[in-house]
């Protein structure tokens, strides 16, 4: 079975910190966009992990945690960078 998680983390760790007992690890293979400085245009992320929140994401890529919407399609529309500190970056959800 493949896992999802980023290394040295456990889907209980991840609840635990976030208090979210619904949270879970994605699959990488989506569509994951973030918003420009004017939120007008968008660039492309090559996600290494997603962590679903109920409807936010946590997506990494290239070291950086960054924060986003969960769409319908199974597409994630991230607003802002977290840095690259997971445990951080969940508590600021």
């Amino acid at each position: 079975m493949t896992s999802y998680l980023p290394a040295g983390w456990t889907t209980e760790q991840i609840r635990t910190l976030s208090q979210d007992r619904s949270a879970t690890p994605l699959s990488p293979d989506r569509l994951v966009v973030v918003g420009g400085p004017d939120q007008n245009e968008y660039g492309t992320l090559q996600p290494e992990a997603v962590l679903r929140f109920h409807d936010l994401c946590h997506v990494l890529d290239d070291g950086e945690w960054y924060m986003g919407q969960l769409g319908t399609d199974g597409s994630v529309v991230c607003w802002a960078s977290y840095g690259p500190d997971l445990a951080e970056a969940i508590r600021n959800l």
